[in-house]
């Protein structure tokens, strides 16, 4: 396997980048086209509320209850056991000590209250509630009398 000119034996010890970079932009434009339909979050069911809407911050801290009863911090899920302990060291990174709690409607209201329990002992100082504005819908719904 003699390579190149003028009869010596030495091989050729050249690599060809050529494949490589083609399957690196293959991988590129995969990852390019797969990255945004990664992005998940909690579905959670919120109840509807007439409040005004609150300021928001994309550091904002917020613990979810999903319908079964699992609990998250942001996207990440945790226990009830360790909710605590995890909002204890997140909080001691940051200097505001505010959290919000996100529950879906059908939660069992003894999950919530043991979720806010655990959220307080950490050390929050300010505990806010998640909500949807009401629709007009609902709001006429609730509106409506009974003319008998």
């Amino acid at each position: 396997m003699a390579m190149g000119s003028g009869g010596s034996d030495r091989f050729m010890s050249d690599i060809n980048v050529t494949p490589f970079v083609d399957v690196m932009l293959v991988l590129l434009i995969i990852f390019m086209v797969t990255a945004p339909m990664m992005v998940q979050g909690v579905h959670v069911a919120l109840p509807e509320t007439t409040a005004e809407s609150l300021p928001s911050d994309e550091k904002t801290l917020v613990v979810a209850v999903d319908k079964e009863g699992r609990i998250y911090i942001n996207d990440y899920t945790v226990t009830i056991d360790m909710l605590k302990e995890k909002l204890e060291k997140i909080l001691q990174e940051r200097s505001d000590r505010n959290v919000y709690l996100r529950a879906d409607k059908d939660v069992a209201y003894g999950a919530v209250v043991q979720a806010m329990a655990e959220i307080k002992s950490a050390g929050v100082e300010k505990l806010g509630m998640i909500t949807l504005p009401q629709t007009e819908e609902a709001e006429a719904k609730g509106s409506k009398t009974d003319k008998r």
